[in-house]
């Protein structure tokens, strides 16, 4: 005989009264539950030696419930019926689960209903018509308060519930109830923890824990003001890897219900969450609230996996909820209450008005702090719905990695913050770039890094390994690059001995990179800052492009004109210096620059050599000359003439004063493999005569509009050279 019969939400419609029940002698557990049965309980059922659990909750039973159980019965739910009477006596030692039925005190017997059961009944909530409270929020499963970035304060949910249980807070503000078993499972703990961490949130300590259920999960919110409420329910999916193995098939598939109405059908945290586990899901309602009660109901239908990773691994499963009104509330929330009742005591010991006035300041200040956080919340969020997001990693896994970001591992410094080297505790190194809270413009430019780098993949460009978005100091993490940057490796003062194979293999990887970003990725970007600071060397000494702060989407068929010039002078096309047209090419004219300084070996603007200050007019001079080979540097020993006569003719090419002059970085790509021939260049730019006509004035060169260090000197140093008109304009538009 079989001892376990679920016949759950099978639309039975019969009575109880009608079934033989002697003939179930071994049973041990029943599910009825989710039908239409009526009448009554019989005393037959509940007299079975062998049950252990009983479920007839959700169906139409009526009448008084039996005066005896039989000696294994100790989880029975009779939820969501039409019973009425006294609760019988034997309840003191089961688990019963009576809520949303019509039972009342009895006073003759001096009995009196369960604690919180007499809020939970049908049609008969606690303090209807007479509401407590406003609003109120729960961190599912948790054993301490927890403040969410929606200045709410999320109350613990530590209960144990079991097959068959309720629970009632002591205001009581809200309640939960719980009904099922999971099978063939053992010791299996309704509450589930992680300590990932979790995406796509600013809570990530309300993901910590989770309450998990085998078939019908609810929470009430009680005492509630009346008007429609928005409900936000928040899941994460904790056990399912996102690595391809057995375990990442599992599905968690189940219901949501508010207020009676199915809001959601076959809901899948993880599919929802772009198939990805620990990444947070919130799910907002708008709800009326009519009788000062409000039901959130979680239903596991049957369907989904069942045993992964174990055996009872399944059914609806909630991290945090919560109800907030959509109108002005006349009652407070209790937590508001708490806190209202500590500061009247306060002020009842206040005296003059000068007291008074301090209150007020401090209330004006307290305001203004509680409306900066949530600013800041709000900026922070907004970073979160990124698509495409990196892993978010906490600020105090930075902190340790970085040694409390010590000036040892401080690897440079730029316009928007500093850069350190730090170890992760699975033993990576990475690069830690924080914003600078004295940059003007650095949370818009962090914004943009985040999201140019995490939607273009290449093996040129650096690669994201996630973000911190604490406090006020955003904090992005790289892999962290052996070599450090090119000029460093050019002409720095560690300056490192690169042969001719590896710089010209640098050449072409930024090439690549470009090309990618011009023209093969989903988008198209214009990296705005391309210099050789600003190009990475991996332990192969591998091209990596790095720092896209000033990157900006383009469309082909436009031309955009900035009104900020931004950027590195010396790498700046004339067009976007002068007028702020921007398109692709003036990251055309900035490659060119690069390769000319990776050849020679020296950054564009240098006082070693009167006849070689600016790189331009040297290298023009060479070329007309036709000794242009001798602008490579002298320290290679050795170095392929071809190669070195293409890299420079497509270097000269990329700088040409008009943008339609210069070719695409895909051609660039060809031109320097040798599948394309490399046109000889017989226009001189326009801008270098210019110069030369003006006596050499190139100052405008030597200036860094994003206010980072250059290698030449500033407009206003004394060794610099009388500064044309446009330059003044330029230099105050780009700051």
């Amino acid at each position: 005989m079989f001892r376990c019969r679920v016949l759950r939400n099978c639309r039975i419609s019969d009575t109880l009264l009608s079934v033989n029940f002697s003939k179930f002698t071994s049973l041990n557990l029943l599910d009825l539950s989710f039908n239409n049965i009526t009448g009554q309980v019989p005393q037959t059922l509940l007299n079975l030696n062998s049950l252990g659990f009983l479920f007839l909750g959700n169906n139409s039973l009526s009448g008084s419930l039996p005066s005896s159980v039989g000696p294994m019965l100790k989880n029975l739910d009779f939820s969501y019926n039409q019973l009425t009477g006294s609760v019988p006596s034997w309840a003191r030692n089961s688990q019963l689960n009576l809520v949303a039925n019509n039972f009342g005190a009895d006073i003759s017997s001096n009995s009196a209903l369960p604690t919180g059961l007499d809020c939970l009944q049908r049609n008969t909530p606690c303090f209807l018509g007479s509401p407590k409270s406003s609003s109120f929020a729960v961190d599912c499963g948790s054993d301490r308060p927890i403040s969410g970035s929606d200045n709410s304060l999320y109350q613990p949910d530590a209960a144990t519930l079991g097959a068959a249980s309720y629970y009632v807070t002591g205001e009581p503000t809200w309640g939960a109830s719980n009904v099922g078993r999971f099978m063939d499972a053992s010791n299996v703990s309704s509450i589930i923890y992680s300590s990932h961490q979790f995406l796509n949130t600013l809570d990530t300590e309300l993901f910590r824990n989770a309450r998990m259920s085998p078939s019908s999960l609810r929470y009430y919110g009680i005492g509630l003001e009346n008007g429609n409420y928005t409900v936000t329910l928040q899941f994460a999916e904790f056990a399912f890897p996102d690595a391809q193995s057995w375990k990442s098939r599992g599905r968690r598939v189940f219901d949501i219900y508010v207020q009676g109405e199915r809001k959601e059908q076959n809901f899948d945290i993880r599919k929802v969450a772009g198939g990805k586990s620990y990444t947070a899901v919130r799910k907002q309602y708008t709800v009326p609230v009519t009788k000062n009660f409000l039901e959130i109901h979680l239903f596991w239908a049957g369907k989904g996996t069942c045993c992964i990773p174990d055996q009872g691994y399944y059914g609806p499963a909630i991290s945090a909820l919560s109800a907030t009104p959509n109108f002005t509330p006349t009652v407070r929330s209790a937590a508001a209450k708490k806190n209202g009742s500590k500061t009247g005591v306060i002020a009842g010991v206040v005296v003059g008005v000068a007291v008074l006035g301090l209150v007020v300041l401090a209330g004006i200040f307290l305001w203004r702090r509680r409306q900066k956080r949530r600013k800041l919340s709000l900026e922070q969020e907004e970073l979160y719905s990124i698509v495409g997001r990196p892993n978010v990693l906490s600020y105090g896994e930075l902190r340790s990695a970085t040694d409390n970001f010590s000036p040892n591992n401080l690897l440079g410094q730029g316009g928007y913050g500093s850069v350190y080297k730090g170890k992760l505790t699975d033993g990576r190194f990475v690069a830690v770039k924080q914003l600078s809270e004295a940059s003007h413009q650095g949370k818009k430019e962090f914004a943009t890094e985040i999201e140019t780098i995490s939607r273009v993949q290449h093996r040129n460009l650096v690669k994201l390994y996630g973000c911190c978005l604490e406090g006020n100091k955003p904090l992005l993490v790289y892999e962290c690059l052996e070599n450090g940057s090119l000029d460093h490796a050019l002409f720095g003062k560690g300056k490192s001995s690169l042969d001719w194979p590896t710089r010209f293999e640098i050449c072409l990887g930024v090439a690549r990179g470009l090309s990618y970003l011009h023209e093969e990725s989903s988008i198209r970007v214009v990296h705005r800052d391309i210099k050789a600071s600003n190009i990475l060397l991996d332990a192969n000494l591998n091209p990596k492009i790095s720092d896209f702060g000033l990157a900006k989407l383009y469309d082909d068929q436009k031309t955009h004109v900035s009104t900020k010039v931004a950027g590195t002078f010396g790498y700046l096309a004339p067009e976007y210096a002068m007028r702020g047209h921007m398109t692709e090419k003036i990251d055309v004219f900035a490659f060119g620059v690069v390769v000319l300084e990776t050849l020679a070996g020296r950054p564009n603007y240098s006082t070693e050599d009167e006849n070689k200050v600016y790189i331009f007019e040297w290298v023009w001079e060479l070329y007309e000359n036709n000794h242009p080979l001798d602008m490579v540097d002298q320290r290679l020993e050795e170095f392929d003439s071809e190669e070195a006569l293409r890299a420079i003719k497509v270097a000269l090419l990329c700088t040409q004063g008009s943008p339609h002059q210069r070719p695409s970085m895909s051609r660039v790509v060809a031109m320097l493999t040798g599948d394309v021939e490399a046109p000889d260049v017989v226009t001189k730019p326009s801008y270098i005569t210019e110069w030369q006509i003006t006596g050499g004035n190139t100052t405008y060169m030597s200036t860094d509009v994003s206010g980072q260090p250059s290698s030449a000197p500033r407009a206003n140093s004394p060794s610099s050279r009388t500064s044309s008109p446009f330059l003044s304009s330029v230099i105050d538009e780009g700051r």
